[in-house]
């Protein structure tokens, strides 16, 4: 598959991208734990189909240290026994907040109060701006079709 766009050549892609991926710091600086990022980021570029990111978050929880069968389960992560309250707290956040337009009412008030259990106001906000920064970097590679594959870990720093 070929790219319809390359963000990173076009000047205002690259502007765009240079912006976004600041954004994106402030939350992989912040407190939340760096595994519950990486399980956050994969599971929604899971729903978002975004065969990129995917590829990106896998490797790069590999090169952290992350086991196979807790990224391979990711997907199932509601079945599976290998995730903490705290990351499955994450994990429904993340899933409620992509599929938004799924709920009329939007996140369920259960859903929020169950990852405050876990996580402070501002890991909270570090989730809300990973969740943000996810699907918007989703949906420009998904609609780009930017090929899955190639992706080195740590290779945008």
């Amino acid at each position: 598959m070929d790219t319809r766009l390359n963000f990173h050549a076009n000047p205002v892609g690259a502007k765009y991208l240079k912006y976004l991926v600041s954004a994106g710091r402030s939350v992989m600086e912040s407190s939340l734990p760096d595994v519950t990022q990486q399980l956050v980021a994969l599971r929604i570029s899971q729903i978002n189909g975004c065969g990129y990111c995917i590829d990106m978050h896998t490797k790069d929880a590999t090169a952290a240290g992350e086991t196979s069968v807790r990224l391979h389960l990711v997907a199932a992560w509601r079945e599976a026994t290998v995730f903490t309250d705290a990351e499955r707290a994450a994990l429904e956040l993340a899933e409620q907040g992509t599929r938004i337009a799924d709920a009329a009412g939007g996140v369920p008030d259960e859903v929020w109060a169950n990852a405050a259990k876990h996580y402070d106001e501002d890991q909270l906000a570090a989730l809300l701006g990973l969740l943000a920064v996810m699907n918007a970097l989703n949906r420009l590679n998904v609609v780009a079709q930017q090929p899955a594959g190639s992706y080195q870990p740590g290779q945008f720093g």
